[in-house]
């Protein structure tokens, strides 16, 4: 029988061990193409969140009269729909960003992790699970876009947020605000985060085994390790 997940496991697995960017490498154009600075990034990723959660919401509702012949376009048809709302709001009301955003609140219609989550989870699920997985999801990738702006805003303009941090005599590496500086970030980024997650599970790898070691058990086997999730 398979194990029930908790509700709190539900929104936090997105925050890492599912994130959108950095774990399963999701939502690329936007994460490269917007986050010339931090307020872009969460700008974008707050819009994408909103279709997230309410098309989630609404498919995880409706999911047993839909056809699964016509499921996917029954889920663009959803997702369309909210993207228009953020896109007609947007315009209206923060003219500025809408315009630096340009087509990528649109394109939002296509963005894999809201589809992919539409069809992995709130198709097979409740709307309360549905809705905290989107939030999870959301949040990750909030936190992706807004650590990525902020990193080539700083390094590319000296400031944060709009806020100048780095001394005049720092020169602004123009690289950082082009295309190049986002591939190069997000490689760095993605790089460091995998080292990290390297080294701490050669940490409990090695703990392990000293714990066998002083019990005197035999020697550690591959199975022990991986039942140990080490």
């Amino acid at each position: 029988m398979k194990k029930q997940v908790t509700l709190l496991r539900e929104f936090t697995k997105g925050l890492w061990e599912t994130n959108p960017v950095f774990k399963q490498i999701l939502g690329m154009c936007p994460t490269l193409a917007v986050t010339v600075s931090a307020i872009n990034g969460i700008a974008m990723a707050l819009a994408t969140t909103f279709v997230l959660v309410f098309s989630s919401l609404l498919i995880s509702l409706v999911r047993k009269w839909i056809p699964n012949q016509v499921r996917i376009a029954s889920y663009i048809v959803i997702i369309a729909t909210f993207v228009t709302i953020v896109d007609l709001v947007m315009k209206a009301q923060f003219v500025e960003l809408s315009k630096a955003l340009g087509p990528f609140i649109p394109l939002i219609v296509v963005n894999c992790i809201i589809l992919g989550r539409a069809e992995a989870f709130a198709s097979k699920n409740n709307p309360l699970r549905s809705v905290l997985d989107a939030l999870g999801n959301g949040a990750g990738f909030l936190i992706s876009l807004f650590v990525l702006g902020s990193v080539r805003e700083i390094i590319g303009s000296r400031t944060i947020m709009g806020f100048q941090v780095l001394p005049n005599g720092f020169e602004p590496w123009l690289i950082m605000i082009l295309p190049a500086g986002a591939f190069l970030t997000l490689g760095l980024m993605m790089g460091f985060a995998n080292m990290f997650i390297e080294r701490k599970k050669n940490l409990e790898r090695e703990s392990l085994i000293a714990q066998y070691k002083r019990s005197g058990r035999e020697e550690i086997t591959e199975e022990v390790l991986k039942e140990a999730g080490v």
